[in-house]
């Protein structure tokens, strides 16, 4: 089932499809698997008798749920699985305003993003550049910043591949050959006269949500290549 797409994910109810070892399989869940530089969700999930502490969701044929103990859980028991919304929140915000940094960068300075690492505290984006001789780190910092204040909105959307593909504005397209060809339809980021992507990550709804950054490192990578390091401030 798709997961709660952005901030202060409320509870949820289901039940538990498997156990293996230490990892429970649910029904559905709208827990954030790690994946795409972006951390997984953590929390809580509880039956009627015990609750258990929900360790960093993880990717897999089905979304695993790795548990501190499974001791008091079976399989068919419907839970509560309570996410850690402060976690979450932290990791959705960064992401967001990882989309922007990113697409500002190409703009400005005709840079590519080839990594990226998002963890509460701060996001870490690796950028090659045709040039990096023309990038200035306040331009860069000043423009992002000037998005966040201006209230654009962030949608999601569903889309076919072809439609993707073709979209003259799309971004970071280069991923798709790896994903299976029967999927079908995948989710497209748009936040609003900024960013055009395929991506799974959670997201807020509007930049006004957002804090704005500060650019607290940048440090060659190599050839063409840098990698900025950033922070929110309030956060």
């Amino acid at each position: 089932m798709t997961l709660h797409p952005g901030i202060n994910p409320p509870p949820f109810t289901t039940f538990i499809s498997e156990i293996v070892e230490k990892n429970i399989f649910l029904e559905k869940t709208f827990c954030y698997p790690r994946g795409g530089g972006q951390q997984g969700d953590t929390g809580i999930i509880a039956n009627t008798k015990i609750q258990g502490q929900l360790l960093e969701t993880l990717p897999g044929d089905s979304i695993i749920h790795p548990m501190d103990s499974v001791e008091g859980f079976n399989v068919g028991d419907e839970v509560e699985c309570t996410i850690n919304q402060q976690r979450r929140n932290k990791n959705t915000t960064m992401h967001t305003v990882q989309h922007i940094v990113s697409a500002l960068a190409n703009d400005l300075f005709e840079a590519e993003t080839v990594g990226n690492q998002i963890s509460e505290e701060y996001t870490r984006i690796d950028l090659l550049f045709p040039d990096r001789d023309k990038f200035l780190q306040s331009d860069l910092e000043e423009s992002v910043n000037d998005i966040i204040s201006s209230k654009k909105k962030v949608n999601i959307h569903n889309w076919d591949r072809e439609s993707i593909l073709s979209h003259e504005q799309m971004r970071h397209t280069k991923f798709m050959d790896r994903i299976p060809s029967s999927i079908t339809q995948l989710r497209v980021v748009e936040i609003e006269d900024v960013d055009l992507c395929p991506c799974g990550g959670t997201h807020v709804d509007n930049t006004s949500k957002l804090n704005e950054i500060n650019i607290t490192n940048v440090k060659s990578k190599g050839s063409g290549k840098l990698r900025l390091s950033y922070n929110l401030n309030n956060h």
